[in-house]
């Protein structure tokens, strides 16, 4: 059975209980309107620990302002049932107030990392994930957190601080989820309309152009950077936000290919905002 928790203690009272059982627990940290990417995280949290818990919790300290908080789509009623159906042990599901019972004071500086790619346009986004998810951390204890490869940003994020803050959990990084047509899942697809939502599949077309040219032993950061560029900007509906290829762990842009890469796409369809990245391996070859 799930049980639900809207209070911190409540759900510290979980966590001590499941420990003293010697239960380890991994904990899935959403902003609900589920679908099949955060269900592929519970699944494989499910195999890697004895108590799975997810957290619905939609953070308005990673919204930046003119973006869609109080339009974000919500469905609990529909989550948890989905959530039920997997075997989740646990829901937290917090208000705002419970999370941020006063203005708050403290939040985690991220650094260079929240300030490139998306961190662009969204200066603010990534210390209140940080912020949030340091929170979660503290208050459900887990032993592993499961994130999706989609947001590759938010991941490195999470994991340095991890590693700086020395948390005792381990992070997971587990692959991107995608419709038939390769359109990356996410909450904020239906917000397209059925134009916007046929065109969108630019964003993993012009990632797979990109492995295209990396495997055909292209190493020219910027001449796959403007390939990809004009793609996107041919594609009507589309407003480019970035397309780069950047260094995986410091995420800052190359001039050279040499090894692993981060691929990454930022697009707008009205108001929408999407994302998509890819992981790519460059063959040891002759660079053009």
């Amino acid at each position: 059975m799930t049980v639900v928790f809207d209070t911190i203690f409540a759900a510290g009272q979980w966590v001590q209980t499941e420990r003293a059982g010697g239960k380890t627990i991994g904990l899935v940290p959403t902003m609900g309107f589920l679908h099949e990417g955060h269900l592929s995280l519970v699944r494989r949290a499910r195999q890697r620990c004895d108590r799975v818990a997810v957290s619905i919790f939609v953070n308005p300290m990673q919204f930046v302002p003119g973006e869609d908080f109080e339009q974000y789509p919500r469905a609990f009623d529909r989550d948890l049932s989905l959530l039920e159906r997997e075997g989740v042990h646990a829901v937290f599901h917090p208000d705002v107030k419970e999370m941020y019972p006063l203005q708050p004071v403290t939040s985690i500086c991220i650094g260079k990392l929240g300030e490139l790619l998306c961190g662009g346009s969204r200066p603010s986004h990534f210390r209140g994930i940080a912020t949030v998810v340091a929170k979660l951390f503290h208050i459900l204890q887990p032993d592993r957190a499961f994130f999706g490869q989609k947001d590759a940003q938010q991941a490195i994020i999470v994991q340095k601080m991890v590693w700086d803050l020395h948390f005792p959990v381990k992070i997971e990084i587990c692959p991107t989820v995608r419709e038939a047509d390769g359109l990356a899942m996410s909450s904020r697809n239906v917000y397209l309309s059925p134009h916007d939502r046929a065109e969108a599949t630019i964003l993993y077309r012009s990632l797979q152009h990109a492995e295209n040219l990396i495997r055909s032993g292209i190493s020219n950061a910027s001449r796959i950077e403007q390939e990809m560029q004009e793609m996107i900007r041919a594609v009507a509906a589309a407003e480019l936000d970035y397309a780069r290829v950047v260094d995986p762990e410091s995420l800052e842009g190359m001039r050279q290919i040499d090894g692993n890469v981060l691929v990454a796409v930022a697009v707008r369809f009205g108001k929408t905002r999407l994302i998509d990245n890819m992981m790519i391996t460059a063959e040891k070859r002759e660079r053009k």
